[in-house]
């Protein structure tokens, strides 16, 4: 009844305008087509998410729950009037399930696009003619939904956006522990942080995108924010450790051709000249202005080479690399 009565309109207004100017909209744009600012956009993009979520939940509980019984006093059962909502709701029929989870992963784009003020993004662009049809429909209906595996093309395309999900939500978590400090002062808001990474990994499967692709991506982005801990705790959950081992050591190697090359100490050009030669070039082919935090300590980063080497097989072509690079780090530590 509420998606019905006041959220369809809205939120279909609001996915054709995302999708017309392939970002999240300006404010003037969202007054204008969708009847309110770019902040309460967001908002309101967050209570259609909760609230799809919550269709779902219920409607997964529902064959376990009898439905409630409403008790009249006597002195209104004379009285003649519109329906209760509590009777109009229980009329409702039941939600298509796999419609709603539909969209629900739209809703959740949207959400994400607004919320990071994502840009080259367009949400209906991320679903094939079929999967477009069915929105913003009656919730009850039964629609032709997507089977099969889709286009690679879009599939491209969504892989694209979860991981700017990803490393947006990792660039936001080190922007917030910067201003930690001027943050202290204020109330802790009692609603738990939405957990994006998280939600990009859970949407993969129904966007038919690699699960494990993703949890790379967000270890790395870690690492590359410098969240060493938590990305060493986020490893655990990636399946294909090898490719991970060579992207961290692309990583490693930026931050040390930072280390070496940016400050270009007399220590720092002595101790690169003493390196195996192999390794010298290869530190000096790096290029650190990938990296988001180039703060990173040097004993922090000889934790990242230990694991680079524990993750990495031995009959790995670059295994030799990664030993030398232990040294590399002691001898960088003792500077």
């Amino acid at each position: 009844m509420m998606w019905n009565t006041f959220i369809i309109k809205r939120f279909s207004a609001a996915a054709y305008l995302m999708d017309k100017v392939g970002k999240a909209p300006k404010d003037r744009l969202c007054r204008r087509d969708v009847g309110i600012s770019d902040t309460s956009m967001t908002t309101f993009l967050g209570s259609c998410y909760d609230l799809l979520q919550t269709m779902m939940e219920a409607d997964v509980s529902s064959e376990e729950m009898s439905p409630p019984l409403l008790e009249v006093e006597d002195a209104w059962m004379s009285v003649d009037g519109p329906s209760s909502i509590v009777e109009l709701a229980l009329e409702q029929k039941h939600i298509h399930y796999p419609l709603v989870e539909h969209q629900f992963v739209l809703c959740a784009i949207m959400y994400a696009t607004m919320n990071f003020s994502l840009k080259s993004v367009k949400p209906l662009a991320l679903f094939d003619s079929k999967g477009k049809s069915a929105f913003f429909k009656d919730l009850t209906s039964i629609q032709l939904l997507p089977s099969g595996d889709m286009d690679p093309s879009i599939v491209s395309l969504r892989q694209q956006f979860l991981m700017k999900v990803i490393s947006a939500a990792v660039q936001a978590q080190f922007q917030s522990q910067i201003t930690v400090k001027t943050e202290e002062a204020k109330l802790e808001v009692e609603q738990e942080p939405m957990d994006w990474p998280k939600l990009a990994v859970e949407l993969a499967p129904q966007l038919q995108v690699n699960e494990d692709t993703l949890q790379r991506h967000y270890v790395c982005e870690l690492y590359n924010y410098g969240f060493d801990n938590i990305a060493e705790e986020a490893t655990l959950q990636v399946v294909d450790k090898e490719v991970l081992a060579s992207q961290l050591l692309v990583l490693t190697g930026q931050r040390l051709a930072h280390a070496l090359l940016h400050t270009q100490t007399k220590e720092g050009m002595e101790l690169l000249a003493r390196l195996p030669p192999t390794l010298c070039t290869w530190i000096k082919a790096m290029d650190p202005r990938d990296l988001q935090n180039t703060d990173v300590p040097i004993p922090t980063t000889a934790k990242l080479v230990d694991k680079v080497v524990e993750l990495m097989p031995e009959n790995h072509g670059q295994y030799s690399l990664a030993l030398n690079l232990i040294e590399a780090v002691d001898a960088m530590s003792a500077l």
